[in-house]
Formats: C-alpha cells, structure tokens, sequence
C-alpha cells in the first residue's frame, strides 16, 4: 500500500461474523454478475386473486405435474404459456419448485429436494447452503457434486441414510445431512482463471481457486492469441457432460506471464469479476457534480463550520466519510457524528446509482482500490477534507457518565473540518496528557468511547477484535514491508462512535417503521457451537454452554493475553454465521444489538446510502424514500457483493505476503522469526507468524536435531534422545524453506 495509487481506509468496526467460516461452513461465495438483483419484489397474495405462483403452488401440490398439466389445472389460455414457462424458471431458480424426471415439477421439501447455492472445499466436498430459517447446509460428497461449480444455483436430492459425520461435518457421531447434485439451475461464472499449461497432447488450464479441482482442457490450441505456457489466462468453459471427464473451453484473455508485476491482482480482479473502470455515462454523472459546495446547498442545513471538528483515519485514507465531535458537560458527554452526505449528490435511479447498486461496495485490494463511487466523488466532494466546506448527514446523542444514551437527533449539517488525523497521530496524543485544542478533543472523545465500550462488553458483545498487516508496496507493486496494525484505542475510538450512531439511526427508523436496510447476525447454529467447543477443549480450557452468550464471554476473557488466544478466536469466528443485509430488523448477535444499521460509510457501502435515504424520507426531507418493493433483493445482492470484496481483499493480501517471503528465499535472505505453534499433527507443526499473521506447516521431516514422536493423546511431538517438545501455544524461531504461490502455502524450518 505504498503505492500511490493506495487509497485503502477501512474504518475499524467491530464485524465478528465477516471472517471465513471453515469445513462445512465457509460461506464464500464467488461473485455474481455486476448487474444488481431484481429490485421488484412481489405485491402481497389477495386470497381472493392467487397469483399465477400461488396457483402453480397449490396446482402440483398433491402430485408433480408438466407444464402442460399445470396450465391445463391452472386454467390458462394458450396465449399466457409463455409468461408460464417465464414464472416456471423464475420459481425453479428461485427454489419454489423443482423439476424431476420427465421435466415434472413438484415442491422441493415433498421431494426431498434441496435448492441453493453450492459452496466447494478444497478437498472437493462441497455444501449446499441452507436458504430458509431453520434448515441446516447440506452436505455434498466429491463425487456426488456431479459439474457443478463453487458458487452455481444447484438442485440436490437428500440421502435416505444420514449416516454419522465424518471428517468435516459435527463430531461425536451427530447426524448430517448429506445429498447428490442433480440438477445445475445456475452457471455463477464459467470463466476460470488459472495458469496455461501444456501436456503432450493438449493445452490445458490450472485453476487458480484450489475449489476447482478439474484441469480445464483447451483443445483449440491459444497460440492466436499469444498465450505461452506459463501464461496466466481467462478460460470460458464450454463443455462438461461428465464429473468423470475433464472439462473443456477455450482461452478468451492473455493476463501476462506468472510473476509478472500486477499479473496477480489482475487475476484476482478477473477471478471475483471486479470493475476495472467505471462506465462512461457514470463518469459524465460525475463530472456534472460541482466539486465545491454551493451556497443554494446550505438552505435548510445547520451550519456548524465554526465547531472544532475533527477525523480519525487510516495513514493513506482519502476518502473521509465520518468527522467527529465530543464535549463534555456536566453528566457525561454530548457527542456528534457527522457522516458525508452522499444522497445529496447520488440520486436514485441515476447512472451514478445504478453503478453503486451493481458494484455494492468499495474493494479495497492490496494495490488498489475499486471504488463504489468515481474519485471526484469518493475522494472529492463528499470527502470531509480539513478546511473545506462538506455537507453532512449528522446524528447528535446525550452520553451519560455511564453510557446511557440520552436525548438523540439528526439533522443536515454543513461543516468544515479543523483537524486531519491518522490513527498513529490520534494514538500518540492519546499517551501523553493534552497540551493543546487538538489533543484535548482526543482525550475527551476518547473519555465517552472507553465508557460506550465498556458498556458493550458489559452487556454482552463478543470481544473478537483482531490485528491486521498492511502491506506497503514499491512503485512495481513489490511488497518491501509488512506492518502489523493494531486494534488501539485509537481505532476503538471511531469504532465506538460509528457503532452508536448506526445503532440510534437503525433504532429510529425501526420505531417509525420507515422501510431500510439493516445489518443482521443471526444466531449461530448450536451444531456449531458443539463442534467448536471440542476444538477449544484441546486447548486445555475449561469451556461452558456456549450456546449460552455468558459462556461464551467468559471463554474469551479466559484466553486473552495467552499465545493461543488468536487461534481460539479465529475458530469462533469460523462457528459462527456470517453478518449479512436484510430489510427486517432482527439484531445483531456478535455485537448482541436489537437495533442495528450500517449509516457511517456511504462513500463505500451502498447499504448506508439506502439507510440515509430512509432517514431523509422519515425526517421529512424529501418525499420519495426508500420502499419495501425491491429492497429484499437489493439486501441479498449486496451482501453477496460485500462477500465477494472480503474475499478478494484477503486473497490480495495474502499473495502479497507471500511474494514477501518469496523473494527472501530467491534473494537467500533467510532471516529469523518468531512463531507460535497452533497445532500438533502426526506430519507436523502447524505454526503462524503473529507480526504478520501467517501461518503455515513446519514439516516433521525438518526437525533434523533428533527422531521425535507423535504423542496423539497430548498433541505434541516429543525427541526420542533430547526428551524436547514441541506442543501448541509454544514459541518457537523459524526461517522461511518454501513458498508455494500456486497453492498459496508457505512452509517453514524451526531454527
């Protein structure tokens, strides 16, 4: 991120269920097509006038019929068979109905049929993910997963025999659901892209996502095109009759040689289907945006230019979406939350939005980042730069001594930031007393955070924050350095404020039952739960109910501070359900919020414009807002989008990393470092880095200095002749042997 280019900010707020989830229950999903989810939603049933739908329903609920039985008991004219053919596929996509032998259709649950989309490991296994509350995944062995690809639309037959897990479902012999694939509903992507290849033969393609298992055969050879062996390539599939056959395409893009600057965020970019460059009638919108605020802009608005406003942010960030304002009074705090005012600028149903909609988000990779919205935007008029005259979405909340919220308001506001600061800057004046107006604010927003925060933990939160490592690039895009970044109070700081005002603002609109989108953690499944609490047992830790939130709090203090607490962490956050969008507002477990809504980042989040929007309409501001018809579909699509971009976030990291460690083992630059083991296996020590939170195998093949054997009952290894032992949570030094970029693996030696 040393790049110029860079201008990652993400603002630190608490998302316990964002991470990776592991086994049967890694949620990832590749991306779907840019265009946005329908935004029509269906109108409410009259009993009285069943919809074509619910008449398709009731007509095969007794027994599966074909499309020309449906019609017949529906009692349709022979001009509306298409529009049935049309409301057939849309229901059979949709998981309505399904289709069996002889193209009959019947209710999938009476068929013992299982509708959604499929989610692959890397060992080949894969889950159907549950889509109605309740139900859990579905299990898919590897070789009942018939073509299907990781993320496509997938029809699967349950088993008759739910036998006892084994290897990646519940332990302790709970049942699972298990199934066959038979039926592909939706293609996801039928591009790969992976690195070209060449046997005797033919030309063929490596996936780069390991979930693709299959080599994808080119029996037209690319030379046409440039491509080399070594080439990394786009392929589009186009034959697959048989999981027992390859699969065959063709070559559709040249990215470059392996190895080659920016060939590999280029494929990341090709691989998740991110936009390279916004439209131009997108950029035209923009370019009628004036870049400096009008005088006609301040009517209505309160003008707060001369209070000492200030923001909090990232080193490289410029594209400011919160300023803040903290004062204290007499029983506590007065505390404001100025958020850019990005509906003022993007309007509904404008080129401007329709990209926002599709894009769902910003994507901040390792070198770059893909905006929601174009710079003259993100970084321009609705960044809150010091000096400059913004306007705002702003909420003003009463804080008690005790973290009570008292009187709350919001309100459009007009401000000029007096002061820029990075977290570092904020942290430093944050160790040492105040000595001027700057540092006094500081302190004295820090004064209601700390209270806000230890209020949240007190009433339940889960306390899952983590470091994370930035990576500074050189001009080629070459990793040089790798900085650990802390969860410090001064991140907490902002991070306690935004979370008050996206809970006030979700709370507000939810009382006025003003339609908007929230942000939702559902419960985690108990399964789950009891899964995970054997892994947290073999730690040694005395572990509770953790279906029950004090236990499960209590777990957590119980590992801070220790060397396996990161490992304990991450193994929660994979139990647990991932945070998502929805229109109902049904709490936030991991934060253990009723009432909660995105509302501070609408620079990068599509969600909290919708949420402004619905703010403006409930306060009065304009007279259109948002309505229930198509925000269903809006939610689904931009939580699939915000999966897609944390995806391809971590995965850009993560190459860079190893590219990092990669050229000090070509440059023999076999420097030291200190690692923790997490995991005793029979083949060796799973171990990570924790300054650059990396992990990686440490082979038992390379602990030359003695014969050590495997003690499975205390998951340690043990010298046959120096009685040394080597067993999780130890520290241990390590130098890099093998970095494997294509599986994306990095292997160590213990010094």
């Amino acid at each position: 991120m040393g790049n110029p280019r860079n201008q990652n900010k993400q603002k630190r707020q608490p998302q316990p269920a964002s991470g990776p989830r592991s086994g049967g229950s890694n949620r990832k999903q590749q991306p779907p097509p840019r265009s946005p989810s329908p935004t029509t939603a269906p109108r409410a049933e009259n009993p009285k006038h069943p919809s074509l739908k619910a008449q398709i329903l009731i007509a095969i609920a007794d027994q599966p019929l074909d499309q020309v039985e449906i019609s017949k008991r529906v009692g349709l004219p022979p001009a509306a068979r298409k529009k049935l053919r049309d409301t057939l596929d849309q229901m059979e996509t949709a998981g309505d109905i399904a289709r069996i032998r002889k193209d009959r259709y019947v209710i999938p649950k009476e068929a013992d049929l299982f509708t959604g989309a499929i989610q692959f490991h890397a060992s080949g296994a894969a889950h159907v993910l549950a889509e109605q509350p309740g139900e859990t995944d579905l299990y898919i062995s590897a070789e009942n997963t018939w073509t299907a690809m990781h993320g496509d639309r997938v029809v699967a037959r349950l088993s008759t025999d739910n036998r006892p897990a084994q290897g990646g479902g519940p332990r302790g012999g709970s049942a699972r659901r298990e199934g066959r694939v038979i039926r592909i509903l939706k293609r996801e992507n039928e591009t790969v892209v992976g690195t070209l290849q060449k046997s005797k033969n033919f030309f063929y393609v490596v996936a780069d996502d390991p979930r693709f298992v299959h080599n994808l055969y080119v029996p037209e050879p690319p030379i046409a095109m440039g491509a080399k062996v070594g080439d990394k390539v786009v392929a589009k599939m186009e034959d697959w009759p048989s999981r027992h056959v390859n699969p065959e395409g063709k070559v559709i893009e040249v990215l470059g040689r392996t190895g080659d600057p920016g060939v590999d965020i280029l494929s990341i970019i090709r691989k998740y289907r991110l936009p390279e460059k916004f439209p131009d009638e997108v950029l035209r919108d923009a370019e009628t945006v004036s870049p400096v605020v009008h005088p006609e802009d301040l009517k209505k608005r309160e003008d707060l230019r001369e209070r000492f406003i200030l923001t909090i942010d990232p080193d490289d960030a410029k594209d400011f979406d919160d300023a803040i304002e903290v004062q204290r009074t007499g029983s506590g705090w007065t505390v404001a939350i100025h958020i850019a005012d990005v509906s003022h600028y993007v309007r509904p149903k404008t080129a401007l939005d329709r990209e926002a909609v599709a894009r769902g988000n910003s994507v901040y990779l390792a070198d770059r980042v893909i905006p929601m919205l174009p710079e003259a935007l993100s970084n321009g008029i609705c960044s809150l730069k010091p000096g400059v005259e913004r306007l705002v979405f702003s909420v003003f909340a009463e804080v008690g001594k005790t973290g009570k919220i008292g009187n709350v308001r919001f309100g459009k506001s007009v401000i000029r930031s007096a002061a820029r600061l990075t977290y570092k800057e904020a942290f430093a004046l944050l160790q040492k007393p105040p000595t001027d107006e700057v540092s006094r604010r500081v302190h004295t927003a820090w004064e209601a955070s700390s209270v806000l925060r230890k209020k949240r933990f007190a009433n339940g939160s889960l306390d899952l924050d983590f470091p994370e490592v930035k990576v500074w690039l050189d001009e080629a895009g070459h990793p040089i350095r790798l900085e650990r970044v802390e969860n410090d109070i001064s991140h907490q700081l902002i991070e306690e404020l935004m979370l008050l005002a996206n809970e006030c603002v979700a709370r507000e609109l939810k009382l006025a039952q003003q339609p908007t989108v929230y942000r939702i953690h559902d419960k985690p499944d108990p399964e789950k739960l009891a899964e995970y609490r054997e892994v947290a047992m073999s730690f040694g830790l005395k572990v509770g109910d953790l279906t029950r939130r004090e236990d499960l709090n209590q777990l957590l203090t119980s590992v801070k501070g220790r060397p396996f607490e990161g490992a304990v962490k991450i193994g929660l956050l994979k139990s647990l359900k991932r945070a998502s969008y929805a229109t109902a507002p049904v709490g936030h477990f991991g934060l253990n919020k009723v009432d909660y809504a995105h509302f501070t980042s609408p620079i990068r989040r599509y969600a909290d414009l919708i949420v402004h929007r619905s703010l403006e309409k409930y306060l009065g501001l304009t007279q259109a807002g948002p309505s229930t018809a198509g925000l269903t579909a809006t939610a689904e699509h931009i939580s699939t989008t915000e999966r897609v971009a944390a995806d391809a976030e971590r995965e850009s990291t993560k190459l860079k990393k190893l590219e990092f460690f990669q050229r000090q083992v070509e440059m023999r630059d076999s420097k030291a470092f200190e690692a923790q083991i997490l995991e005793v296996r029979n083949y060796g020590l799973l171990v990570e880095l924790p300054e650059f939170l990396l992990s990686g195998l440490v082979h038992v093949s390379t602990l030359d200095d003695d014969f050590y054997w495997h003690d499975a009952a205390r998951s340690r290894f043990i010298g046959r002749k120096t009685k040394r032992v080597f067993e999780a949570g130890q520290k241990i030094e390590v130098i890099v042997a093998r970095v494997d970029m294509f599986k994306q693996q990095v292997d160590f030696k213990a010094v």
